[in-house]
């Protein structure tokens, strides 16, 4: 999986640098939420992390909507479900964004366990680690 922009040439100071590696966690990765985070503290886009953390040799990790990382996820929520069901059309497929807006109405793990375990498909990853994600691992 691929950055969207893995070209993309962003420079870092020092300050904004230092801000990033001390919200790595344990294992020297940066979590989706802690990107979001990070993003704001460096005063840089969200779309722009994947890049950033690429070219600092650290990966994003944790997927809050179960894309990839390691998070343990719940059973599926059916009225979020039905809820979601309604934004696509013709396609299983929805953007990271209309998600983390559907968690305000819930949460965003109940979202999370709700795509995690069901067929839906996430696309155009806010922070940039993805356009399409093909196929998902179980």
């Amino acid at each position: 999986m691929s950055s969207i922009d893995d070209n993309m040439d962003i420079k870092l100071d020092n300050i904004q640098k230092e801000l990033i590696l001390t919200n790595l966690d344990e294992d020297g990765k940066l979590s989706c939420l802690k990107a979001f985070k990070v993003a704001r503290l460096i005063g840089k886009k969200p779309k722009e992390m994947s890049a950033i953390t690429k070219s600092l040799g650290i990966k994003i990790t944790n997927c809050e909507l179960g894309v990839f990382g390691k998070l343990k996820f719940h059973d599926p929520h059916i009225e979020v479900y039905n809820r979601l069901k309604k934004n696509y059309m013709g396609h299983k497929e929805l953007e990271c964004k209309v998600l983390w807006d559907e968690a305000q109405k819930s949460t965003l793990r109940t979202v999370g366990s709700t795509v995690k375990n069901s067929d839906i498909e996430v696309t155009h990853c806010q922070l940039g680690c993805f356009r399409e994600k093909k196929g998902r691992k179980k």
